[in-house]
């Protein structure tokens, strides 16, 4: 009997222990203390803004951190001036910063002082879309039907509008281009939400917006989309008009035109972070990644779920950074 009253205190000695360095460990993990500076290196309103205003209001909504996520938009310099400031602000856990093309387009085209290397990845959360897009009152109904005219036009008669210049939307354009053996004029302007309104308005022929970007002034009859710039047809559908869905959209290559290009949405912090800080975030995005709103948002924007993280993510960036590369090579957009 003694010796049964002194295993169990040994064994209460041992839990006591055990749930006190627990305590201490989850006490040692680190949270933010002090608001969280989400940086949109572009315009608001166009895709890269509207995801990190989405996690923004669910991560309030569902209280998923301790301290407030604050968006803030620096566009200048086609994104130089967000990548600039988070790659000079090491070991600021604080501050994260979602990406878009320019993550590498901007580097390459204007010899600006940063690479995606300078920042420390985080996750990719997912890939975005680029759907052809005109108005509803074209007369091209079909993505054939507009790349006949385009071919039988005169050169710069259709006018292209997209974000910025030599970034993912002018390669996109070029890309056709080449595709069509004619030139187009591209318009730049600051955002895709921009872009949009420009298409609603007909100051332009056609854009490449990303879906979330034209899903509004599709869904009110404004715009009318022709394809989507990817192998496979998008796996969404439910009726985002009254006859169409995303999943309606063909793939650009089976209206001839031999073009595909998708769009990273992906998370980085500043370099010089910690493990633990880093790993505070992975834990965030699979927690606003698990939510029914996510799964919502997903819809909405036609996006394509792909999530990484670690060497595998490290792996994509390196491949793309190389693609695009190549891209603005042939494009004529990289820096002299």
């Amino acid at each position: 009997m003694k010796t049964t009253r002194q295993t169990l205190k040994r064994w209460q000695a041992g839990a006591v222990a055990l749930a006190g360095a627990c305590i201490s460990l989850a006490a040692s993990a680190w949270e933010p203390s002090k608001p969280i500076e989400f940086v949109v290196p572009a315009g608001t309103g166009g895709g890269a803004d509207q995801m990190a205003r989405f996690i923004q209001g669910v991560a309030a909504k569902n209280k998923l951190t301790t301290q407030p996520i604050v968006v803030v938009n620096k566009s200048g310099g086609a994104g130089a001036e967000g990548f600039l400031d988070v790659k000079n602000d090491k070991g600021n856990p604080h501050k994260i910063v979602i990406t878009l093309s320019n993550l590498f387009t901007t580097p390459l085209a204007t010899g600006v002082p940063f690479n995606w290397r300078d920042l420390t990845p985080v996750q990719m959360l997912a890939l975005d879309q680029f759907v052809l897009w005109v108005n509803e009152e074209s007369p091209h109904k079909t993505a054939k039907a507009y790349f006949d005219a385009l071919k039988a036009g005169t050169p710069n008669q259709f006018k292209m509008g997209g974000t910025g210049s030599k970034q993912e939307d002018q390669i996109i354009t070029v890309m056709m281009e080449k595709a069509a053996g004619k030139k187009m004029t591209y318009v730049p302007f600051k955002g895709g939400g921009d872009v949009a309104v420009q298409l609603v308005g007909k100051h332009i022929d056609s854009t490449v917006n990303n879906p979330i970007e034209a899903e509004s002034h599709w869904r009110a009859g404004k715009l009318r989309a022709l394809c989507v710039f990817d192998k496979d047809k998008l796996p969404y559908n439910d009726k985002v008009t009254a006859t169409q869905s995303w999943g309606d959209l063909p793939p650009c290559a089976s209206a001839g035109i031999p073009v595909e290009y998708v769009m990273l949405r992906g998370i980085f912090m500043p370099p010089g972070v910690t493990p633990e800080q880093t790993k505070y975030y992975l834990d965030l995005f699979a927690k606003v990644r698990a939510l029914p709103e996510w799964k919502e948002f997903m819809n909405k924007g036609a996006f394509r779920q792909t999530a990484l993280s670690g060497q595998a993510f490290f792996d994509w960036l390196g491949q793309n950074e190389q693609m695009h590369r190549v891209l603005m090579k042939e494009a004529g957009f990289l820096a002299q």
